[in-house]
């Protein structure tokens, strides 16, 4: 539903080491996230709900992200927070949420809560749209390393045409056979 993702792959020695994919632009007009908040932009906002007060940053990578910035995100109790603001009323389609926490200004640790899934090791968008959120509320550069639990991404919002691009390693999972 987003779209067509260009991927550039870097080769070493004839084989994939990584993958640098054109995430395309980052939604940021509450009714096309959507988010049911006023503005031109949801950035640092705060909202009453899940049990607190959070200071919320909303971008839509063809998905809708809530970015939630903290102390500690390995500490939360994200099985209790996490689908309490996915189901915020403000959210009309739910919301993935992301916890994180600003190591360094190019370095960004998070955990993702993915809407309808629970908590996962990793979310591509949820990266992509907490770099945006970290740069919109001038707590991070325009390139980070992002360290989910499942491992790192290097994400770029890139100012010359305003496309968020997101590089991984790539690496062989498995092989099989599909019966005939």
């Amino acid at each position: 539903l987003s779209g067509i993702k260009t991927c550039r792959v870097h080769a070493e020695n004839g084989q994939a080491v990584s993958v640098t994919v054109d995430m395309g632009d980052a939604i940021l007009t509450p009714g096309e996230i959507p988010v049911a908040l006023p503005g031109e932009r949801v950035v640092g906002q705060n909202v009453e709900g899940a049990g607190g007060i959070y200071e919320i940053t909303c971008v839509s990578m063809g998905n809708p992200h809530c970015v939630v910035f903290v102390d500690e995100p390995d500490t939360l109790e994200l099985p209790l927070l996490g689908p309490l603001l996915e189901h915020e009323a403000v959210f009309p389609n739910r919301t993935n949420v992301e916890f994180a926490k600003v190591v360094r200004r190019d370095h960004i640790r998070m955990r993702v809560w993915e809407r309808g899934a629970g908590e996962t090791l990793a979310c591509g968008t949820g990266a992509c749209a907490t770099l945006v959120a970290a740069v919109l509320t001038g707590r991070a550069d325009r390139k980070a390393t992002l360290e989910l639990t499942g491992g790192r991404l290097e994400v770029e919002w890139s100012p010359e045409d305003n496309h968020v691009y997101q590089t991984g390693p790539a690496a062989f999972v498995f092989d099989g056979v599909w019966p005939d």
